[in-house]
């Protein structure tokens, strides 16, 4: 899996053999996938680990299937442990990033006049979600401002926040799903940690992309997908839980028989692990595949992929930089692999079916989903394209070609 790619690297680090990656990667053969934001392409071991449980379950049973594969359905927890640098009795299986997300959140007890300090941006569920608590608690939304340039949140002054309003929670996402910009969550976490202060981040977009690590994070509860970056299957996720935490004794508001254990007609206890925050019920077709995923991406490198995925996004961005009618929206001194871009001239349903039509994948974003960010950049809507590690140089030219010519053909 580790031999060459095109790309200049240090000696020391492996480097991608690229056809080796693409010929385990389908959909590399039909279309330009630019939307691994979204969703990425599954490699050959994710879909047969999936459908082998599938044929299992149909020709044995559902429960006898899960319990033939235990051990493997257990590695879920260990491999996707190793991909954060945690141990696996901290990590939680979830149906999705907000899944996890609204998990964490129900384990916190708030009260009416608690701070939730978070960023201009963060993804729109969590944004809605602190709504939702101001709603129905009380509780109430600080949002810590950006640098002048955009460039992220000012930490110096979240951290003046955090000292002057002892929020309850601190929360941040990683890298914002409607543009390229990567937030300084170590830096925030430091801070965090010297004020003993609950800290949340949303790794959704970066885990599998991006070095991920909760021990220099310094985070007390982690979301994050398995669809995206990570190349698994829908409808899954994790939710990393510090021992901290774990000790505290915080536990989702809705905990059902597989995470305590009914010791009594009117009393209950929570087990030890990370386990409280799941379900009896499992998907265990798509728990296997993210098992596969995770241990796919540990197998091909996260250093060599994150040294590649946000070159490519790179090479895109200079692509688009100066063609008419064409407005790249990433800020921040190293954006990871979300490329964001206005186009004049174009209602967005159009523009993404005309590339659609040229066999390229891609994501339209709204200013519902980034009212701040959006509005500062003033714009109602823009482009989303995502490369990946199995992508080539040769896809991004022709893309920021098929944009050119688009964008020249304004409708």
């Amino acid at each position: 899996m580790k031999t060459q790619d095109s790309a200049s690297a240090p000696t020391s680090e492996p480097l991608l053999d690229l056809a080796a990656l693409r010929a385990d990667t389908p959909g590399c053969t039909s279309v330009i996938h630019f939307n691994n934001a979204g969703c990425g392409l599954m490699a050959r071991p994710v879909l047969r680990a999936m459908i082998e449980h599938l044929q299992l379950e149909a020709s044995v049973g559902g429960y006898e299937a899960s319990a033939a594969r235990a051990t493997e359905v257990a590695d879920f927890h260990a491999a996707t442990a190793e991909l954060i640098n945690a141990r696996p009795g901290t990590v939680a299986f979830a149906g999705s990033a907000t899944h996890a997300y609204a998990k964490a959140l129900s384990a916190i007890d708030f009260r009416p006049g608690d701070v939730v300090l978070t960023t201009r941006n963060d993804f729109i569920s969590n944004q809605i979600a602190f709504l939702s608590l101001r709603r129905r608690h009380g509780v109430e939304v600080v949002h810590a401002p950006d640098l002048p340039d955009g460039a992220g949140v000012d930490v110096a002054a979240m951290a003046a926040l955090m000292r002057a309003r002892r929020p309850r929670l601190v929360a941040a996402t990683h890298v914002p799903t409607n543009s390229g910009l990567v937030q300084p969550v170590a830096e925030i976490g430091r801070h965090c940690r010297e004020l003993d202060l609950l800290y949340l981040v949303d790794a959704c977009q970066s885990v599998g992309q991006l070095p991920v690590d909760v021990e220099e994070i310094g985070c007390d509860l982690l979301t994050a997908t398995c669809r995206k970056f990570l190349r698994g299957p829908r409808g899954s996720g994790f939710l990393y839980v510090s021992e901290r935490v774990l000790r505290s004794g915080a536990e989702p508001l809705f905990i059902d028989m597989y995470g305590a254990r009914w010791t009594a007609p009117g009393e209950y206890r929570p087990v030890e692990t990370a386990a409280r925050f799941e379900e009896w019920e499992f998907p265990y077709a798509t728990v296997l595949g993210c098992a596969a995923a995770v241990r796919y991406a540990l197998r091909v490198g996260i250093a060599p992929v994150a040294r590649r995925t946000p070159a490519l996004a790179a090479r895109l961005r200079a692509g688009l930089a100066g063609l008419p009618g064409v407005r790249v929206l990433d800020r921040g001194p190293s954006p990871a692999a979300l490329v964001t871009f206005a186009v004049a001239g174009w209602q967005p349903q159009p523009f993404k079916r005309a590339l659609d039509d040229l066999g390229v994948n891609s994501a339209l974003s709204f200013r519902e989903f980034a009212q701040f960010d959006f509005g500062d950049k003033d714009v109602e809507w823009c482009l989303r394209l995502s490369p990946h590690y199995y992508n080539t140089e040769d896809e991004v030219d022709t893309v920021a070609a098929a944009v050119a010519e688009l964008a020249g053909a304004v409708r």
